[in-house]
């Protein structure tokens, strides 16, 4: 007899900056929505592993499985009408809720990896005591600020088949400095975000993203900056990037610069800082960023990498050869 939920066996608890890979679930005036009274409220369906799914949210706690007093929230696989009798989809998953203070997502999971079986009479895993509502409601933990939450979901769907992993790993790869000089930039302020040309980097293409007033914990005080990957553009391709992204100092040559590594895919194609420039040193003449209206932003890639994923039937060889 398989368990009624995850929370009968061990799960673990940890902390990342790195977003969820497949699904956000943003809930603006969260108390709202619970006062509704509404026991259950299930999200729009997102793709994962070649299968739909969404998230099921109880906001004061399934108490059918002993959930009170926490929220709980549950994975289905959806749409599945169309599966041949006897279907089955195996599966890890994680579960998150997004820290806002601390720009982290509290990330929650099966103990040791276990593998999950969804089918046509258990359509549904998740934690029925996935977070205390005294944790989630204090303000200092961060997962509701301003009446606002946000959860997310990573689905990884085990195949029969096996699947190629091509990856390249390149260092210091050919024209990797990427340097964007805006013009007029006063000018251009309103624009959500500014876009820079294309810019190929080995044999990938790269844009430059700038919000003038700045995006998520920089609006309205900081210079937004981020590197977007235009090839990532399927659900099978993922890029890997070591990079810098840094606002030019004019005059001084001390320069606003960050660094960090991010795995580029189709769901989120950039990734960078969101207060990369406070806007108070972007309007000071003496600190060189912003000279005669131009703005200057560079990103430096020191190692990238690209990975396709094909599936093949046939057992795969633990022999490759490699071309340039």
């Amino acid at each position: 007899m398989e368990p009624k939920s995850s929370n009968e066996l061990a799960i673990t608890r940890t902390a990342r900056h790195f977003r969820p890979t497949h699904f956000l679930l943003k809930i603006q005036s969260y108390s709202l929505l619970c006062e509704t009274g509404v026991e259950k409220y299930e999200s729009g369906v997102f793709e994962a592993g070649g299968h739909k799914w969404r998230l099921s949210l109880y906001p004061k706690g399934n108490k059918k499985m002993n959930g009170t007093d926490h929220i709980s929230l549950y994975l289905s696989i959806v749409d599945t009408e169309k599966y041949s009798l006897g279907w089955e989809v195996y599966a890890t998953f994680k579960l998150f809720v997004f820290d806002q203070i601390r720009d982290k997502f509290l990330t929650i999971q099966d103990a040791e990896g276990t593998i999950r079986r969804f089918h046509d009479i258990k359509m549904e895993w998740g934690f029925d005591k996935f977070l205390p509502l005294d944790s989630f409601n204090d303000l200092p933990n961060g997962y509701l600020v301003n009446d606002c939450c946000v959860f997310g979901a990573e689905v990884f769907v085990h195949e029969r088949s096996a699947k190629r992993d091509y990856l390249s790993m390149v260092k210091e790869p050919s024209n990797r400095i990427m340097t964007w000089k805006i013009e007029n930039f006063s000018t251009q302020q309103d624009k959500v975000p500014i876009y820079s040309r294309i810019y190929v980097v080995g044999d990938l293409k790269w844009k430059l993203l700038v919000y003038p007033k700045g995006i998520h914990d920089g609006a309205n005080k900081a210079i937004s900056v981020f590197l977007y990957s235009v090839d990532c553009v399927t659900p099978d391709l993922k890029i890997f990037a070591e990079f810098k992204l840094r606002i030019k100092d004019q005059i001084n040559h001390k320069h606003a610069e960050e660094k960090t590594k991010y795995w580029f895919s189709a769901a989120f194609s950039d990734w960078g800082f969101s207060q990369l420039l406070l806007r108070k040193d972007l309007d000071d003449p003496s600190k060189g960023f912003l000279v005669e209206d131009t703005l200057i932003v560079e990103a430096e890639i020191m190692v990238m990498s690209i990975a396709n994923l094909q599936s093949s039937s046939r057992h795969l060889s633990p022999s490759c050869t490699c071309e340039d």
